[in-house]
């Protein structure tokens, strides 16, 4: 619970809600329900350890910020979720309505336990440690099974590391979704290369067999996909994009712009995680996606 005034409401308040939902409680010290809720308010901040932040202003000492919000009556909450109000509710509420308030807002503790094991996977990622990555995304998708960017990074790693098939048993549950999903659509679109591969037999002789018909038609476009899917089974991400824009730069709508999608699901693939940079600041971008994003959009647009 953190005191509310015109000077810290911004950093409190504002900016602390694109994290976290902030309760802010208009309150008085002479209201008498106030004095039963503000308990309340403050029991259940410690309950939910973390999932929403309460933040109390002295509408009497603060009456800046009570008119700016527009209080008529206190007590009053107000929800802010990403810097602006989304709810909020007027009187001493008992204890199960404030939790049926907060329940419809704030994220559930599987969901942030989630949250958090998938920000401690890609640490791990990045120092290397594959295996307490995957150990700490695997317990992230069983505890919020909704959790597509914890399930998609699970999925990404299992391929990468060659276990195919335990991929698919974990992107079974969110297959339907992929079609309406850039990151679900691009995990389908590296299974269906491997699969492609897999019926297919492409062994090591497949390359050659892929550049012969192309150097008998440059137009064989059937070929030119063949290849780059067979170079997405190898996880050769820059030499499969290079065989698509060769069909861009010759038919961008063929086969209903497949070439184009699957250009995009591979970038979608080979983006790293964000790096963590200060407030207001915007993280680099790779320097390999930014370059064939740049290609990409110089063959679509021309």
């Amino acid at each position: 619970m953190i005191d509310i005034t015109v000077e810290n409401f911004e950093t409190e308040v504002v900016a602390a809600s694109m994290n976290t939902p902030v309760l802010v409680d208009f309150w008085a010290p002479w209201c008498g329900p106030c004095k039963s809720l503000g308990p309340v308010l403050e029991k259940l901040e410690t309950e939910y350890a973390g999932r929403f932040k309460l933040a109390k202003v002295d509408s009497d000492q603060e009456q800046q910020l009570a008119a700016m919000f527009g209080i008529r009556s206190i007590p009053t909450c107000v929800l802010l979720m990403n810097g602006q109000p989304v709810d909020g509710f007027t009187g001493a509420l008992p204890e199960g309505k404030v939790r049926e308030f907060l329940d419809k807002h704030v994220p559930s503790a599987e969901e942030v336990q989630a949250e958090v094991e998938e920000e401690q996977a890609l640490d791990a990622l990045a120092e290397g440690d594959t295996d307490t990555a995957l150990e700490k995304l695997q317990h992230a998708v069983a505890t919020d099974p909704a959790n597509d960017d914890a399930r998609f990074d699970y999925v990404k790693l299992l391929l990468q590391l060659g276990r195919d098939d335990d991929a698919k048993v974990a992107f079974a549950p969110v297959i339907a979704k992929a079609a309406g999903s850039r990151k679900l659509g691009a995990l389908k679109a590296w299974m269906d290369a491997l699969d492609f591969v897999a019926v297919g037999a492409c062994g090591e002789g497949a390359g050659a067999e892929f550049d012969a018909k192309i150097a008998a038609n440059k137009r064989d476009f059937e070929a030119r996909l063949g290849r780059a899917r067979w170079l997405m089974a190898q996880q050769r991400w820059t030499d499969a994009m290079d065989e698509l824009l060769e069909i861009l730069m010759r038919d961008k709508a063929w086969n209903d712009e497949a070439a184009r999608k699957v250009y995009v699901a591979i970038l979608e693939i080979i983006e790293p995680p964000k790096v963590k940079v200060a407030d207001g600041q915007i993280p680099p971008e790779d320097p390999v996606v930014a370059t064939y994003r740049r290609r990409l959009s110089s063959v679509v647009l021309s």
